[in-house]
């Protein structure tokens, strides 16, 4: 905490960070006295102000520090114990991605210690421009030795090849410390802003990311969910510079990671010059909060990256209403009291004295009536959808709809089946809105295929929500054709997902047909092998294809026409798994 004193014969009060019990008037006034002292801006300390730190030190028997700025003014004066001190809070205080914080720090160290681990974290973690200890002379209480350290900027590229992620200046006392602070950080920070620039420009202006992922089960269950946020975070458009998983006996409540991780993230990020920290995950509000301050990042969880590719995607009218949905919901609990915004009232003075509403009120109440007003629309959307697939069932004709896996090759199978041209591409959720084409099979018997939109696991349920409406589509079909990606390794996986969702939706009660897509990229064994264990887990038959081979799918629509002439215009043996 902060310590204020009136030092006598200055007439002004100024503040002490840390711990001051127990010290004389006279040693109080001489710490103070460090807020005047001015160092050159191109020097890490002078030599003067150097022995001041440790000639305190040595008589107080404590740790002494100073925050000094680039101007070479000394902005904070802490005071800690024989082992350690402690930094102050800089609160809210941002940093620019390419800038360090404008601060050095310099504190004194007893028994000829070097610089420790705690030091280092308090420079990545405070993102500090350099670290420096003066070791004590134990007899004369003279400046020794001076050790300092900063951070490295490094690219992705890079990163893996090297093994430090600190550079170590050679120590020196502090009369003969050679090295210009300011023409070192200035390259420092240049060559992170070149680095960043670089990136930027081969990427094109696309975010930079850093996966993240906590687990307490199986590491490789942790690597196989990770593979798939990253699928996701390149189907959001952004760049993956790295990605961090750590197996904990217990997730932290406050911020998923130990303290230990959390600093080798912020290094990372800071080094690889990042904009934002996905966790594979569901976070909490104070979660974001917390994991946001310490590493001055954007945060964002695993729904929320859904949530946003989701939103990219939608092009119809609907799609974006229910998008817009399912985004008020997710973030509705999470809307957080700002800074300072206690005092704000609105309704205030004269007329509307009283509590008044804050604007964190009002915001809730503005987004609870939009969801209010969201959900009419989509139920009138969902009330028109409903006619149409009426008049789809007086007419008597089947309806298959394809459902799987996202980025299974649904939209792909429908435009080869159909001669089509719906939006399909190697990305996630790259089809959104629902597609209807009719398709006339062998058997001289017309129908209707649906193409509907993905799923994937650990769908937020918000989306399953706010798409009900769209997913409804899938209820009235006579056959479900379920697209699985066999060149997948964790097509089993994906296969309990999806049926997973379905039950959910009640939809688990309908006719289905397994379709192995993307055969053409897997050998015949492995492929035998797929189709013993749906048969052995599902007990159900299996159709192997290539959606992008035409001639692959004559199998496919010979056993949908078995399946169609024996239900005729709505199956008679609903339920029934084929």
């Amino acid at each position: 905490m902060w310590y204020n004193y009136r030092i006598g014969g200055f007439g002004f009060i100024s503040n002490i960070y840390g711990f001051t019990q127990g010290l004389k008037h006279n040693q109080l006034k001489r710490i103070e006295r460090l807020h005047t002292r001015r160092v050159a801006p191109e020097q890490i300390i002078s030599p003067e102000l150097a022995r001041q730190l440790t000639e305190i030190s040595h008589e107080t028997g404590r740790q002494i520090g100073v925050l000094i700025n680039r101007k070479g003014q000394v902005e904070y004066v802490m005071v800690g114990t024989a082992k350690r001190v402690e930094m102050p809070d800089f609160g809210r205080a941002r940093v620019s991605l390419d800038r360090f914080r404008g601060l050095r720090c310099i504190h004194t160290r007893f028994l000829s210690e070097k610089l420790t681990q705690d030091d280092l974290t308090d420079l990545a973690l405070l993102r500090l421009d350099l670290m420096s200890v003066i070791q004590v002379d134990a007899e004369t209480g003279l400046p020794n030795l001076v050790y300092s350290a900063h951070l490295l900027p490094t690219t992705a590229e890079k990163l893996e090849a090297e093994s430090d992620n600190y550079e170590f200046l050679e120590p020196n006392i502090p009369s003969q410390l050679d090295t210009n602070f300011l023409a070192l950080i200035n390259s420092l920070e240049n060559e992170m802003a070149r680095n960043r620039l670089t990136a930027r420009s081969r990427q094109t202006n696309r975010d930079r990311v850093i996966l993240v992922g906590a687990t307490t089960k199986y590491l490789s269950d942790a690597e196989e969910s990770m593979a798939e946020l990253e699928e996701l975070a390149l189907s959001a458009d952004v760049v993956v510079l790295d990605k961090i998983i750590q197996r904990r006996g217990k997730i932290d409540p406050k911020t998923v990671l130990g303290s230990g991780k959390l600093e080798e993230l912020l290094i990372r990020a800071m080094r690889l010059g990042a904009d934002l920290i996905v966790f594979d995950a569901e976070l909490s509000p104070a979660q974001v909060r917390s994991i946001s301050e310490a590493t001055e990042l954007k945060v964002i969880d695993r729904p929320q990256l859904i949530l946003d590719i989701f939103a990219q995607r939608a092009q119809s009218r609907e799609g974006k209403l229910q998008v817009e949905l399912a985004q008020l919901k997710y973030l509705l609990p999470r809307l957080a009291q700002g800074q300072n915004s206690a005092l704000s009232r609105l309704a205030g003075g004269i007329g509307g004295r009283g509590p008044g509403e804050s604007k964190l009120e009002t915001d809730r109440r503005r987004a609870r009536d939009k969801i209010s007003n969201l959900e009419k629309q989509v139920d009138n959307l969902s009330r028109q959808r409903q006619e149409r697939r009426k008049s789809r069932i007086n007419k008597n004709v089947p309806i298959i709809s394809l459902v799987g896996y996202t980025n299974a090759g649904k939209s792909t199978l429908l435009n080869t089946l159909t001669q089509s041209k719906v939006y399909a591409e190697k990305k996630m959720f790259a089809t959104l809105d629902p597609t209807s084409r009719r398709l006339r099979l062998p058997i001289e018997q017309e129908i209707i295929i649906n193409d509907t939109v993905g799923f994937i696991r650990d769908l937020p349920e918000t989306l399953v929500a706010a798409f009900r409406a769209t997913l409804e589509e899938i209820s009235d079909s006579d056959l479900l054709v379920h697209v699985v990606d066999a060149a997948n390794p964790q097509a089993l996986q994906q296969i309990e997902s999806v049926d997973k969702i379905l039950h959910e939706l009640e939809l688990n009660n309908i006719p289905r047909l397994i379709v192995l897509n993307k055969t053409d990229l897997i050998d015949d064994v492995s492929l035998q092998a797929l189709e013993r264990n749906i048969l052995f887990d599902k007990d159900l038959e299996s159709v192997a294809i290539s959606a992008i081979h035409p001639k692959s799918l004559s199998p496919l629509l010979d056993k949908i026409g078995e399946i169609v002439k024996v239900s005729s215009s709505k199956f008679q043996v609903s339920g029934q798994s084929v």
